[in-house]
């Protein structure tokens, strides 16, 4: 993993552009109030196997079996809950456990075991992943690498790419693993977002532009490539500044609008939020915040 290097210059992650792109008092909660968001199962699963892929690739080559990937679920999921802190509590994602979560294993038998019942959920995405590639044949240059690059000397973009793959002509493929189903057209323009991010570092950072980002839908088992271009990834860098300073703006006016979406529905804010009756919290004070405002945006990008 690379080392982080401290900057001077404010910050964004791709998850908090796409927050500000999406909503900007959702960017406002989570960024400026930092306020906590209860962890549900989804981003949890997502994480423990994201750790089981970055794990397996320490396996030998030939070993990396789905067998192999399955073994490392229980070991993984001890890890992440040794690792959480106090405000990572992850055993509420137990909580109400028949709550419609299709990937858990049938919750009709009496002996339900929540936490067996979402270990076996893991692995089960683990197969679709052995689906749609063969680990045996390639090793990643890098995994769960932190990345950042400067944009015009004004902006720090910054995030962590699931898997860097460098080809013998040092062609660059950039793999972003997705542990939900392949999106409709609206979903896939964030992710997308978030991999034009990556394609942008990379190509600051190293002057090569990546020949491929990859999307891997694990839950269907589906490939989604995309190719850029030095062309577009210009274009997406000047999209990047006129949305920082779209934040900057909001920022200094203390006016972060809540902008309804169907992605409300999954808005941990909705008690906070003007359209459901709700009402932001005041405006953190500078000496209130845990970094400057310059800063709002710090942190691994999820």
């Amino acid at each position: 993993m690379t080392v982080e290097i401290e900057t001077a210059l404010p910050s964004l992650s791709p998850s908090r552009a796409a927050d500000f792109k999406t909503c900007p008092l959702l960017f406002r909660l989570r960024s400026i109030d930092r306020l906590p968001e209860r962890p549900t199962r989804d981003q949890v699963r997502g994480t423990l196997v994201h750790a089981v892929l970055e794990a397996l690739f320490d396996v030998p080559a030939a070993e990396r079996t789905p067998e192999a990937a399955a073994a490392l679920v229980a070991p993984q999921w001890q890890r992440l809950l040794e690792a959480a802190d106090e405000r990572e509590d992850l055993s509420t994602i137990f909580d109400d456990v028949r709550g419609g979560d299709t990937l858990f294993a049938d919750e009709r038998v009496e002996a339900f075991d929540p936490t067996e019942a979402f270990l076996t959920s893991a692995r089960n995405l683990l197969k679709g992943y052995f689906a749609v590639e063969d680990p045996r044949r390639f090793e990643p240059a890098e995994r769960e690498s932190y990345v950042q690059a400067e944009v015009d000397g004004r902006l720090t973009i910054r995030g962590y790419i699931d898997r860097l793959d460098v080809a013998t002509d040092g062609a660059l493929r950039v793999v972003d693993y997705k542990t939900g189903g392949a999106p409709r057209e609206a979903f896939e323009a964030r992710a997308l977002f978030q991999l034009k991010f990556y394609a942008l570092v990379l190509w600051r950072t190293r002057g090569v532009v990546p020949k491929v980002l990859r999307l891997l839908y694990l839950k269907d088992a589906e490939i989604c490539d995309f190719t850029p271009d030095a062309e577009e990834l210009e274009r997406f860098e000047r999209t990047l500044l006129a949305l920082w300073e779209a934040i900057e703006r909001a920022t200094v006016a203390r006016e972060f609008r809540a902008q309804p979406s169907r992605l409300c529905n999954w808005c941990s804010y909705q008690a906070l939020c003007p359209a459901f009756g709700g009402t932001p919290p005041p405006f953190p004070e500078r000496s209130e915040l845990a970094e400057p405002l310059d800063h709002p945006v710090a942190g691994r990008d999820e």
